[in-house]
């Protein structure tokens, strides 16, 4: 077994320890805010009045807004300090959580969320970063495992969540419960970081053009990924635009970017060929922990017909399974070659899902119980490892805006991972209802032998039971045609986990980069 370099140990610096704490709630709320609503939109869209196709945006103008700061931040930090930038965003974070809870119409919850998602969006990357900047290498195996714990655990129990705060209490409680920790950290950070000193002289040179293309190109693309199944892709006229609009701000983007002497994201990071791989990684590992997070409630609903609290208690088990797996996978990261640990992970993943690929209509939480368990180990496995990859041997300066990179294409593997499983899912339960209908035509005895027990069966409804029977039929034929559909997706990601294990090579085995001072990077 391949093993690392051993790490000398140094003493712990109790201000770093009790800043990085109050940093990673600050995190915790802004991921888990990601998915908290998504569980509870019905009755969000019924408290402000909201039609079917407006509540949408309660989810999405978070997610638009919180993708565009996420590549910003390393250069915020540099003009406002990591101390400025966090306590703003905190408390930004906590102000428009208020407003949220006080909205009483759709337009004003678009504003006050994406204004939530924007100003949370910072504290994300820059948790990431500090870790990296304050922690030396022998630290960094309790530190990384607890960043990615909260990072993949807040968007796995946010439907949990969500539902027991809208069950037991309304819908306003999914952001009041923002307030009074929003209070604290906000202090907190102000009191405890104490990391770096601004440079308020890089302000004059802000790049607002390139703020402005980046906002359209991630706005679009975010808006695109998240409309585009829905709306049957270019078949919409607002996506057909869109795409053109995405393209054109995007190269805008990327040439300002890569010819501006002082760029407002520093893409030099992806010359290391391990941030660069580690990235691919991460972009793979956000459509399985938010693809696979939407995957089984919608199995969940639309077969078994739970409600958000009781999916959310079926998939807590994954969040179980990963909190037992952060501290054996941060050991293991100091022991064993990071590649094969990214490796298994990504075998752990495969592994569940290929056993989902079986589902069918009659199972429930113990025939998900080992997927689940899978999902969650190989989760922290890969993050872990991942993070320590791509983030851990690069320079300090470069450290701010590779984070943003790091975290921005785990946020986009979710959200393209989305966008596919939702197309695939349309078009497989289209092929599956098609090849149903024709065993259950008129004509063949098991259908029409089962269409009479059914009618039997609705006798006491006299006329209409006939009638009653056949919707029946017709529902379960559909039930049948999206289990399959399902089924269909948990093999195709099995391929996608497969395909991933095969690039593992290409890494280099890291060198520690060493441990930097405490000081200002």
């Amino acid at each position: 077994m391949a093993t690392v370099p051993a790490i000398a140990k140094t003493p712990w610096n109790k201000r770093h320890v009790a800043a990085f704490i109050i940093m990673i709630f600050g995190m915790f709320m802004a991921i888990l805010d990601i998915q908290i609503v998504s569980s509870s939109l019905s009755e969000i869209q019924a408290g402000i009045s909201a039609s079917a196709d407006e509540i949408s945006w309660v989810q999405t103008s978070y997610l638009i807004a919180e993708v565009v700061m996420i590549p910003l931040s390393g250069t915020l930090t540099r003009i406002f300090s990591t101390r400025y930038l966090f306590v703003m965003s905190a408390a930004g974070f906590t102000l428009m959580s208020l407003m949220c809870a006080m909205s009483t119409s759709i337009n004003e919850m678009m504003v006050w969320r994406a204004l939530q998602g924007f100003v949370g969006g910072a504290m994300i990357p820059t948790v990431f970063a500090t870790t990296f900047a304050i922690f030396p290498p022998d630290k960094r195996v309790v530190i990384t495992p607890v960043i990615g714990l909260i990072a993949t655990l807040a968007p796995t129990i946010g439907p949990t969540i969500g539902g027991y705060l809208t069950d037991l209490f309304s819908w306003q409680w999914l952001f009041l419960v923002n307030i009074i920790p929003g209070i604290v950290v906000t202090i907190g950070a102000y009191l405890l970081i104490d990391f770096d000193k601004p440079d308020f002289k890089l302000f004059r040179n802000f790049d607002w053009t390139g703020l402005t293309v980046l906002a359209i190109f991630l706005g679009s693309l975010e808006y695109i990924l998240e409309e585009g199944a829905a709306d049957d892709w270019l078949q919409s006229t607002v996506i057909f635009r869109l795409i053109i609009i995405c393209a054109i701000s995007g190269t805008t983007f990327f040439w300002r970017m890569f010819t501006m002497p002082n760029p407002l994201v520093d893409f030099s990071a992806f010359k290391n060929r391990n941030f660069t791989a580690g990235c691919i990684f991460s972009f793979t590992m956000g459509i399985g922990l938010y693809g696979l997070t939407y995957l089984y409630p919608v199995y969940l609903a639309r077969i078994h017909q739970y409600s958000a609290l009781m999916i959310g208690e079926t998939m807590f088990v994954t969040g179980i399974a990963m909190f037992l797996t952060a501290p054996i996978a941060g050991r293991l990261s100091t022991k064993v070659d990071p590649r094969i640990m990214i490796g298994g992970g990504f075998v752990g993943f495969a592994i569940g899902t290929w056993i989902a690929s079986s589902i069918t209509v009659q199972w429930g939480f113990y025939e998900l119980l080992i997927p689940q368990i899978l999902r969650g180990v190989s989760l922290m496995m890969c993050m872990v490892t991942v993070t320590n990859v791509s983030l851990g041997t690069l320079p300090p300066m470069q450290l701010r805006g590779a984070s943003g990179l790091f975290n921005l294409t785990r946020n986009l593997g979710g959200a393209v991972g989305l966008a596919l499983i939702n197309t695939v899912m349309n078009q497989r339960i289209d092929l599956h209802l098609a090849r149903l209908h024709e065993q259950v035509a008129w004509g063949h005895p098991t259908a029409e032998k089962t269409l009479q027990n059914m009618t039997g069966a609705f006798s006491t409804l006299g006329d209409a039971a006939p009638m009653v029977a056949l919707k029946k039929l017709s529902g379960l034929v559909r039930q049948q045609a999206t289990d399959m559909a399902i089924a269909d997706i948990f093999f195709l990601l099995t391929i996608l986990f497969v395909a991933i294990v095969l690039m593992t090579p290409l890494m280099q085995k890291p060198k520690p980069a060493g441990a930097p001072s405490g000081g200002g990077h």
